[in-house]
């Protein structure tokens, strides 16, 4: 199945078209699919548009059985919308409506799509009264000449989706499922029919080929790599001149995978999956993962070998005569089968340094990884070394703060020790004084009671009394003491002696 997107800027546009993008017109539009059969015959009005149309195709699946092969003739593709991929500039609309013949009176819709970049040719989009009429028209012109005089032929598609949009970046996007397909006529031809749906083409497009001199202005910038003469394509990120390989969409030139990879590359940012290898001219589909390319071509260098088909005037796809057309089957048949070598040769080489390159990194990459892995473990050691360091010093530092209270709490038990030891020797010691103390009262005392005993048995009582009390002379050492004795014995122990002023102490000076 095959979608159109178109890029335009102009306020008309086509009535089967469905708008698409945040820059879409919101009127006068409706899906392009199949509309039902009308009877009667339509009238139209010609449109031109100015635009950039995006040809997709659906992506095929891995089972047959769910997907049809790429025809053109499968009933699940055919709608009633066609489109002709380009038609030469020298044909006017007037003259395509006339080269359209009987089946115009069918035709409901007819827009002329042109390129202001492409000045060699323009698409035509055509919409038909039912499904037998577009059947009819597709049989009659799909593969016809333009002209009897010229080369360029006809190429029809059935559009299951007409698109439009003034972005060129949703215009570019095809849909998922979808790959996009080149609408260089010249390009379409170079892939195979599974790919294209073009069944079969008359010329090979070899270097210098007649056919595609006759596109004046190479618009196609695939088709001018193609012919370049003098220089080699270089890639366009990184200048090398080795293995270039085009892409068939855009024109984009990359080197190959096997030196830097940015044609892979482009594909994987625009989605762009069909790429020229400019030195063998072969097609590869990085979807499919293959060549894409007809096989009616062989090379040598970068240069085509030009099949024998060409007539004496060097102009492609004239018909054959009969005597040539053995020799034309053994050569085509020789010329698969030379290609064939030659690519399992090249193949055979290129997967060589692919996995010799795929070795060498590997091997780089198992010494990086070795070399990561290393760093990682002594990174991982050292940061538990270092985890272990930091618990320690945080353990010493608090066991240095535990000796710190400790030391504190020890300074100060021991000045409690002194005070108390202190305060011991302070109680001792009045307890000693007290205990003195104590004696001397006694002592004194029992003097007194002596004393008063002796005065009371002796017989000069009367004559003591009115007696003069003499002090005696006390020992220095002894006057303090005995003064505070005497100031204690004052206080507790006063003698009561009649007539008798003086203490126990006065007395006992006297008796003796």
């Amino acid at each position: 199945m095959f979608t159109l997107k178109i890029h335009t800027v102009d306020a008309h546009q086509p009535p089967y078209a469905t708008p698409v993008g945040d820059g879409a017109a919101t009127s006068g539009t409706k899906s392009a699919v199949a509309s039902n059969p009308r009877s009667k015959k339509n009238t139209f009005n010609p449109t031109e548009l100015n635009g950039v149309v995006h040809l997709f195709r659906n992506l095929p699946f891995t089972s047959s059985s769910v997907n049809p092969v790429m025809t053109l003739w499968n009933v699940a593709t055919r709608t009633t919308i066609v489109f002709i991929v380009a038609v030469p500039n020298y044909l006017s609309p007037e003259e395509f409506v006339a080269f359209c013949g009987r089946h115009v009176d069918e035709f409901t819709d007819l827009c002329f799509i042109r390129n202001d970049a492409v000045e060699d040719r323009y698409s035509v989009l055509i919409k038909l009264a039912n499904q037998a009429a577009a059947d009819g028209f597709c049989i009659s012109y799909h593969g016809k000449r333009f002209s009897p005089s010229e080369n360029e032929v006809c190429h029809i598609y059935f559009a299951q989706l007409v698109e439009y949009t003034d972005s060129a970046d949703a215009a570019s996007i095809p849909q998922p499922g979808y790959t996009e397909l080149p609408t260089c006529p010249i390009c379409l031809e170079r892939l195979d029919h599974d790919t294209s749906a073009i069944q079969i083409t008359h010329c090979d497009h070899s270097f210098q080929c007649p056919c595609i001199s006759k596109w004046t202005y190479f618009s196609c910038q695939v088709c001018r790599l193609c012919q370049q003469q003098d220089g080699k394509p270089t890639c366009e990120v990184c200048g090398t001149s080795s293995n270039p390989w085009a892409c068939l969409i855009c024109g984009f030139v990359g080197c190959g995978r096997y030196e830097k990879g940015h044609a892979i590359e482009h594909y994987r940012q625009a989605q762009h999956c069909y790429s020229l290898e400019l030195e063998t001219q072969q097609i590869w589909d990085y979807v499919g993962d293959k060549y894409v390319h007809r096989l009616n071509q062989s090379k040598v260098g970068s240069k085509s070998v030009v099949m024998n088909h060409q007539s004496s005037e060097g102009e492609c796809g004239d018909k054959m005569d009969d005597e040539f057309s053995g020799a034309l089957f053994s050569s085509k048949v020789d010329t698969i089968v030379d290609e064939y070598n030659f690519l399992l040769t090249t193949q055979m080489e290129t997967q060589r340094q692919h996995y010799e390159a795929l070795l060498a990194e590997e091997k780089s990459q198992k010494e990086i990884s070795i070399s990561e892995t290393v760093e990682r473990i002594e990174a991982e050691k050292t940061r538990e070394i270092q985890h272990k360091l930091d618990e320690l010093s945080k353990e010493t530092k608090a066991v240095s703060h535990i000796n710190e209270e400790l030391a504190k709490e020890q300074e100060s038990l021991r000045n409690k020790y002194k005070e108390i030891q202190q305060r011991e020797i302070s109680l001792l010691k009045m307890k000693d004084e007290k205990i003195l103390d104590i004696q001397e009262q006694i002592r004194d005392l029992q003097i007194y009671m002596e004393a008063q005993k002796t005065l009371a048995q002796s017989n000069e009582i009367d004559e003591l009394k009115g007696g003069t009390l003499l002090p005696v002379q006390s020992n220095p050492s002894n006057t303090k003491k005995n003064t505070k004795r005497r100031g204690r014995k004052r206080a507790g122990f006063e003698p009561e002696l009649p007539n008798v002023d003086n203490g126990p102490r006065e007395s006992q000076e006297l008796h003796g």
